[in-house]
């Protein structure tokens, strides 16, 4: 018993530990808000990704004053997907349709503002933001199978953020051909047209002197 228990339990500390390794999509992160100004936190996001993030003001750092926040959550078109105001704490989530850069802004709207205040931004994407226990009481999955699992996510989420990367490669290759191909085309425009300028400056001498009769 003991021996087929070990194996199964090694199995599942790799994978836990490969997991971590292999999936980095959760990001704590700690804001100081000043009293006036934005405070904008920016993560480059594929489309169809689940981003959850949950942020609350950390009022042990300025024990004076207890000033509200407003935050808004854009994403790289400029679409807001997330807005709130007067919040000392609170959640987004949504499912990305864009690819880029998605923008969180954060900024004191109350009029005890203080010097300024502190903000945890706990920042979840992909695997990271699935709720794992409630998966395993759905399905009734635990232990060993649950880390493969989680493992099998996370190799899934690797493979889609590779595939992305590879389309974003193959089209920066392409405007960098086109870029090429212009300034060529470009290069080519210029030295012809350097061409009949020097034509027409010879043409217009040798008139010239033939007037005044110097040739």
């Amino acid at each position: 018993m003991a021996a087929s228990t070990f194996p199964a339990l090694l199995l599942a500390s790799a994978a836990a530990v490969l997991l971590l390794m292999l999936s980095p999509g959760a990001e704590a992160v700690w804001l100081e808000l000043p009293p006036s100004g934005t405070k904008c936190v920016s993560e480059e996001i594929q489309p169809n990704v689940v981003v959850l993030a949950d942020y609350a003001i950390m009022y042990e750092s300025h024990p004076t004053s207890h000033p509200t926040v407003a935050v808004k959550v854009t994403s790289p078109y400029g679409n807001t997907v997330h807005h709130n105001e007067n919040a000392t704490t609170g959640q987004f989530a949504f499912t990305t349709t864009e690819a880029g850069n998605y923008l969180a802004c954060f900024w004191i709207d109350s009029a005890e503002k203080g010097s300024g205040t502190s903000l945890n931004l706990d920042w979840k994407i992909g695997i990271a933001a699935k709720d794992w226990d409630t998966i395993a009481k759905k399905e009734k999955i635990e232990g060993v199978e649950l880390e493969l699992r989680k493992l099998e996510a996370a190799v899934e989420s690797i493979h889609h953020n590779l595939l992305y990367l590879k389309a974003r490669e193959a089209e920066m290759r392409t405007v960098s051909e086109k870029t090429n191909s212009r300034v060529a085309w470009f290069s080519i425009l210029s030295l012809g047209v350097c061409i009949v300028v020097s034509v027409l400056q010879l043409w217009h001498l040798q008139g010239f002197f033939r007037k005044k009769k110097l040739i």
